[in-house]
């Protein structure tokens, strides 16, 4: 879609902002001249202070395709820079410098490849697995995607209307729906088996959250015989 990663600053004006999580913000932004982004892909947001002070973070992006729309989903860190002003003071209308879209590796493209994909996120490293569904959905690629999500309660679901209409398995470690089947709890390498496609089929998967989470699913992955050519990972860390 957009080929190698731009180097070009833009301005997004900020079109809508609605609370995604208790911690986190959906923001739409405006790109004039954005060139579209492949699945996967993530953007830089810098902010500026009266006195010149600059601070930037990476944030992924959870929409694909062309057009000058971007989609975020911003967690906020009680001890952040960013993301506190990004969730709880940016409105409609405010203006946000965007560097993007950036990054090759941790991207999926529509194919006729015939390995099935699974995508495997912790919290908000679910948003760029969201522009891959979304991604698949669109241009009905015919690929088995299927989606393994670990979150802490069913109020910390990033893009419920996007996950309704897909493949997912769901870990919450701390507080699971009423009448949910199994006790919340942290994802086991037994859980991980039982939710992902097998080693077998030689799934490509995609695996983003924090370091810890990606390093632990990454090593029980191989454990389970996944080749670990086929496993991409991606780290959150935007503050």
């Amino acid at each position: 879609m957009s080929g190698p990663a731009d180097t070009a600053w833009r301005v997004g004006s900020v079109s809508s902002i609605s609370k995604e999580t208790p911690s986190a913000a959906r923001i739409v932004l405006d790109v004039d001249g954005w060139p579209g982004n492949d699945a996967g892909q993530h953007l830089d947001i810098r902010l500026t202070a009266p006195d010149g002070y600059t601070a930037t973070r990476s944030y992924s992006i959870a929409s694909a395709g062309p057009g000058m729309v971007v989609d975020l989903a911003v967690d906020k860190l009680p001890d952040g820079e960013v993301s506190p002003f990004l969730v709880d003071d940016v409105m409609a209308g405010d203006k946000l410098e965007v560097h993007g879209p950036l990054g090759g590796w941790f991207v999926w493209r529509p194919d006729a490849a015939s390995s099935p994909v699974q995508l495997i996120g912790g919290g908000s490293g679910v948003v760029p697995l969201i522009a891959m569904l979304r991604s698949h959905h669109d241009t009905a690629d015919a690929t088995p995607f299927r989606l393994l999500y670990s979150l802490r309660s069913p109020e910390d679901t990033f893009f419920p209307e996007v996950l309704k209409d897909a493949d997912v398995d769901y870990v919450y470690t701390r507080r699971a729906p009423d009448g949910w089947p199994t006790p919340a709890g942290r994802l086991t390498k037994d859980v991980l088996a039982a939710s992902v496609f097998a080693a077998a089929e030689k799934p490509r998967v995609f695996l983003c959250g924090s370091t810890g989470f990606v390093e632990t699913v990454a090593a029980w992955l191989v454990e389970l015989g996944h080749d670990p050519r086929m496993i991409r990972t991606e780290r959150f860390g935007g503050t």
